[in-house]
């Protein structure tokens, strides 16, 4: 390390101007939103996309978890570990254009293998987003605003889940072939009309491809714009002077496993997700069951509403941590604990309320505490790692929360919905099976009401006792800042 590296103010000052580093952290945002956006989608046209392809449910559920999340969370690790050699600035391009030109192309998928080989390929590219974007972030901004760039970049999670549920269904019912071919037309784009046969494409596949194109567009300006950043810039000096070693994968994973802090902040941040991913996968049949609200009432009220709370507690998160941490400097273990802890009782509320107008205050404010998990999350898995091993930290994170969550939440919450519903129905006298309530068309008033009451409270009652494990996400939080002034290399400056 030379002196000029020694000496350097990045730990004091960030790398380049104020400006230009609003601008990469606003510009990485905007490729996280992209990236939810691409992964959200797929839930919102199941149904077109089902009724086009002559799919069953099983196939819809292989395409959206298993097509996606293993090879998304598996990745994730050794295409961190390339990120630690090669330019972070230059995957993070490469990734954002195959996911999006992946999802592109499931607009033109013919039949069920083929939008499975595109839906794993959004999975690969995605898995090259947050890891290095992450190490980015935390060479350009100094270790006391580096909580407060997390929780800004961690916005991209519920304002792409919003952006798809808002964009999808609208595409998909008011956007026809005839409007695109009409549009290419006018605009003299001759090439585009006969190479395609526009006419004849759904509202599906409209919305594929207008939310995977701009992000080729983005990919191609992030490339030209942003700076790859030194390595470990804004860390402060090691006491030794000697720069940092890069080391293997094996040998980074057992630094990180001695290190309580970020066992338990992994810990709390994938039993988080898994509930959190479990409820939003029923969240608006929850609506309909238990509320009567058509699906397109449902979507706006948990996309827009639920979801603005979401980005604003994520924010909230980082940024309060920062402007505490001066006094409280575990400020990134217990401000999440206790939002997760405050969400437990808010969320029994909002689900156990009779009305909607009684269930959205509690939901709100519970949606705001729970999520200020995320960017803490961010900043410990960073904070914890050196220069030369923080994109592997966050991958390992991603992996373990995302398998867990993705991979397990919104199934087990399904089987133990169709659990409870059983039981509830062996409580009625009425002989009622699933299969017999299976259709309710045709059945005795009681019986029929007896199929659609245990269907709806099966599904609630899930959702009360997912919610409660946010309780126990919020001890790990806790637990983490027994050791994380001693754990945390770079945090204050």
């Amino acid at each position: 390390m030379t002196d000029a590296a020694l000496t350097r103010p990045g730990h004091e000052t960030g790398y380049g101007s104020s400006g230009y580093r609003a601008y990469v952290l606003s510009a990485l945002l905007v490729v996280y939103i992209f990236n939810f956006i691409d992964r959200s989608i797929f839930a919102i046209l199941t149904e077109p996309m089902k009724t086009s392809l002559k799919l069953e449910d099983w196939h819809m559920g292989v395409l959206g978890g298993l097509a996606f999340a293993i090879f998304y969370t598996t990745l994730g690790i050794p295409i961190a570990r390339l990120a630690e050699r090669r330019s972070r600035i230059g995957i993070i391009v490469i990734a954002l254009s195959l996911w999006s030109l992946m999802t592109v192309m499931c607009g033109f998928a013919m039949g069920f293998m083929s939008l499975f080989m595109f839906r794993l390929m959004v999975g690969v590219g995605e898995a090259g987003c947050t890891p290095p974007a992450q190490s980015v972030i935390a060479d350009y901004f100094k270790p006391s605003s580096r909580a407060t760039a997390a929780s800004i970049y961690a916005l991209g999670v519920p304002l792409g889940g919003m952006i798809a549920g808002l964009a999808g269904g609208p595409i998909n019912d008011y956007v026809t072939g005839d409007n695109v071919h009409a549009l290419l037309d006018n605009w003299g784009w001759t090439w585009a009309v006969e190479m395609i046969d526009w006419k004849s494409f759904e509202g599906w596949r409209i919305a594929f491809i207008a939310v995977g194109l701009p992000g080729v567009v983005l990919a191609t300006i992030i490339g030209m714009t942003i700076k790859e950043p030194p390595r470990g810039y804004t860390d402060p000096p090691n006491a030794s002077g000697m720069p940092t070693e890069r080391s293997g994968f094996v040998a980074a994973f057992k630094t990180l496993m001695k290190k309580p802090t970020y066992v338990h902040v992994v810990t709390g941040a994938a039993i988080a997700s898994f509930a959190g991913y479990g409820i939003a996968q029923f969240s608006t049949s929850f609506l309909r069951r238990t509320h009567g609200l058509s699906l397109t009432e449902a979507a706006l009220i948990f996309s827009l509403v639920i979801g603005l709370m979401a980005a604003i507690g994520v924010f909230l998160s980082g940024f309060l941590a920062d402007k505490m941490s001066v006094r409280h400097p575990k400020a990134l273990s217990w401000m999440p604990a206790l939002g997760m802890g405050l969400s437990v009782p808010l969320y029994w509320l909002g689900y156990l309320a009779p009305t909607v107008p009684l269930m959205l205050p509690p939901l709100m404010a519970a949606a705001l505490l729970h999520y200020f998990y995320l960017g803490p999350m961010y900043a410990v898995s960073t904070g914890v790692a050196d220069a030369r091993t923080r994109a592997t930290a966050v991958a390992i994170t991603l992996f373990a929360v995302n398998l867990i969550g993705i991979g397990l939440g919104p199934t087990l919450i399904g089987i133990l919905s169709t659990v409870l519903k059983t039981m509830m129905l062996g409580g009625h006298d009425l002989g009622l099976t699933l299969e017999i309530c299976k259709d309710v068309t045709g059945l005795p008033d009681a019986q029929a009401a007896a199929c659609n009451s245990a269907n709806a409270r099966g599904l609630q009652w899930s959702i009360i006792i997912f919610a409660s494990l946010y309780g126990w996400a919020a001890l790990h939080y806790l637990w983490a800042g027994k050791t994380l002034q001693r754990d945390m290399i770079t945090r204050s400056a």
